[in-house]
């Protein structure tokens, strides 16, 4: 806590980092003894001048221009990323696609004391910098949380959530997830984009990278969860769906291992899936879905998808991202089913005997919730480290979390958790 800034914003000229500058901006109140100490970090001074300025202008903030400082950062120059670790207790990442530019920051946190925050949803780096991370950052007391923007924390925390607020033992849970968009539609972002393009083609990559932790299966608790189709009308949110795409299935195993064996705790079964609306949707999806599958196999292909995201998508990703208006009309909900053992029953015998139903909720996903969710993330880690795991890691946001108060935080900044 000696150090210069409690927390330096990494990529915050970018996209996603723009809004992560205007949520810290926004709570600095929560941080220390009431006071938080940041700044911004990226390869160029022009652009971090003209993101602090920007956010000064729209929270009507006019201090933040002499306030905050900036740092010249860049992934390629491991010195430069060195000076900037030493001086921060957090940095918070949002470099991406991390497959290309994460691991030299992950590098320079673990060897310089800083902990690590990003909002990745690449399966392949986050269980990457857990294979290669893990144990240097334990010796030096480094917490590198990963995916801790709307992949995962909604779906890891929900899970964790639903658990705790069943009485009995929670076997498996099921998430749909659903998203409602205003009259101007909405978008994501690009870079979100290339991150599935070179995660696809490189699955068979991930599949060899698993192998090498050398995990035994996760015993099963209660009834087997069977896996849903590829595609099929779901009655309990009243949509047509298709299993969720991202992280999050990942994410929510990682931290049932860990609770598992760390803690000793019953693994809970998770199976992830995402509403897609109409028949209209789904035909759109279809057509997209060949599309992409075709040409993501061949260099060609990916830089055809690169090149245009809105085409190829129908419109879902852009270059130039969702408007503030468009934002502001959006919002998620995650609906978690989970089924279990009553209190005294046995869960090694029988079928499950009780149901629960838990909603997490909040405003549009993608640059709204991620950087709520990763500052509130950020700021548990600095007001709480004697709730955190004992030793440092590389950790997903339940299992680095699990004991904290970070659901409450997120509770009071528009991400709610709630039984039905």
């Amino acid at each position: 806590m000696n150090r210069p800034y409690h927390l330096v914003i990494f990529g915050a000229s970018g996209f996603t980092g723009q809004f992560v500058v205007e949520e810290v901006a926004r709570t600095v109140s929560e941080g220390p003894k009431g006071n938080l100490k940041w700044a911004v970090a990226g390869r160029s001074k022009q652009k971090l001048e003209k993101v602090v300025e920007q956010a000064a202008g729209i929270l009507s903030k006019p201090e933040l221009r002499t306030e905050v400082d900036i740092i010249v950062a860049d992934v390629e120059e491991p010195d430069s990323l060195a000076a900037m670790c030493k001086k921060a207790v957090i940095v918070l990442n949002c470099v991406g696609p991390y497959r290309f530019y994460g691991e030299p920051v992950v590098k320079a946190c673990v060897e310089n004391g800083a902990h690590h925050i990003d909002i990745c949803g690449e399966p392949q780096f986050l269980e990457g910098m857990q294979l290669n991370y893990s144990s240097q950052a334990a010796d030096n007391g480094v917490y590198i949380i990963g995916s801790c923007g709307f992949d995962s924390i909604p779906a890891d925390m929900g899970v964790l959530y639903t658990r705790d607020q069943f009485k009995g033992t929670l076997t498996a849970v099921e998430s749909f997830l659903t998203v409602s968009t205003g009259p101007d539609g909405g978008c994501i972002h690009d870079g979100t984009w290339q991150s599935a393009i070179y995660g696809l083609a490189d699955s068979q990559k991930l599949q060899s990278l698993r192998r090498k932790f050398n995990h035994k299966p996760l015993p099963t608790v209660g009834s087997k969860l069977k896996r849903r189709g590829a595609l099929f009308f779901s009655n309990d949110i009243q949509q047509y769906t298709v299993p969720f795409m991202g992280s999050d299935p990942s994410v929510v195993k990682r931290t049932q291992r860990f609770l598992a064996e760390e803690h000793q705790a019953m693994p809970v079964q998770y199976g992830a899936y995402a509403g897609i609306g109409t028949i209209g949707n789904v035909i759109k999806l279809l057509f997209a879905g060949m599309m992409f599958w075709f040409l993501v196999k061949f260099s060609f292909g990916r830089n055809l998808l690169i090149k245009h995201p809105e085409l190829f998508s129908f419109g879902l990703f852009s270059k130039a991202g969702p408007t503030r208006k468009q934002m502001e009309a959006s919002s998620f909900q995650f609906a978690f089913y989970g089924e279990g053992y009553t209190e005294g029953e046995d869960p090694c015998q029988g079928k499950p005997n009780a149901k629960i139903r838990t909603l997490v909720q909040g405003p549009e996903c993608g640059y709204v919730a991620t950087p709520i969710a990763m500052v509130q993330a950020a700021l548990t880690v600095l007001n709480e480290s004697t709730a955190l795991p004992k030793k440092g890691g590389v950790y997903t946001p339940a299992a680095a979390f699990a004991k904290t108060t970070l659901i409450s935080r997120l509770n009071k900044h528009g991400i709610q958790f709630s039984v039905i």
